[in-house]
């Protein structure tokens, strides 16, 4: 029997749900991070999910929650960008070509819209850098992204 997939538009209604798939998708190999701290997950998600211009996508596989985009929509001038601030696909249907099904249906979603394009940061050496790709993103090599730790120890004490 064929997977029944729904695609649909998330709101803060569903930060539960959504914490589940984002705590399946990256509480594994490559990433391995542990996101028990259940007030902390959500109120990660909750920054970008109840932000004035939120715009949030679910796959739900078989009446399940399956994959996930967390982003906003971002007016530049050539027109609107939807920014990905976050996507996954839950660990349990990982490889089977619900991601890349779904970040075809974001697309057309986004298209229909009237945006200009889709926007997004990885990291080279994960497989989402091969995915991006694989699904039509191109690499910006004009653009950088650039992080300062102000942490002085371990213990997150300022410098």
């Amino acid at each position: 029997m064929e997977n029944a997939e729904r695609f649909a538009e998330l709101y803060e209604k569903d930060i539960p749900i959504m914490a589940e798939v984002f705590r399946s998708a990256f509480g594994h190999e490559p990433w391995n991070e542990d996101w028990s701290d259940e007030e902390r997950l959500k109120a990660y998600l909750g920054e970008t999910v109840c932000a004035v211009n939120s715009l949030c996508y679910g796959l739900f596989v078989n009446g399940k929650l399956a994959a996930v985009s967390i982003g906003i929509k971002r007016s530049w001038w050539e027109g609107t960008n939807y920014v990905i601030e976050e996507f996954c696909v839950s660990h349990e249907v990982q490889g089977t070509g619900v991601g890349s099904r779904f970040i075809a249906m974001i697309g057309d979603d986004i298209g229909k819209r009237g945006f200009a394009g889709i926007y997004l940061q990885t990291d080279k050496d994960k497989p989402s850098y091969g995915f991006y790709r694989k699904n039509g993103f191109e690499l910006q090599e004009s653009r950088v992204s650039f992080y300062k730790s102000v942490k002085n120890n371990e213990r997150g004490e300022l410098k």
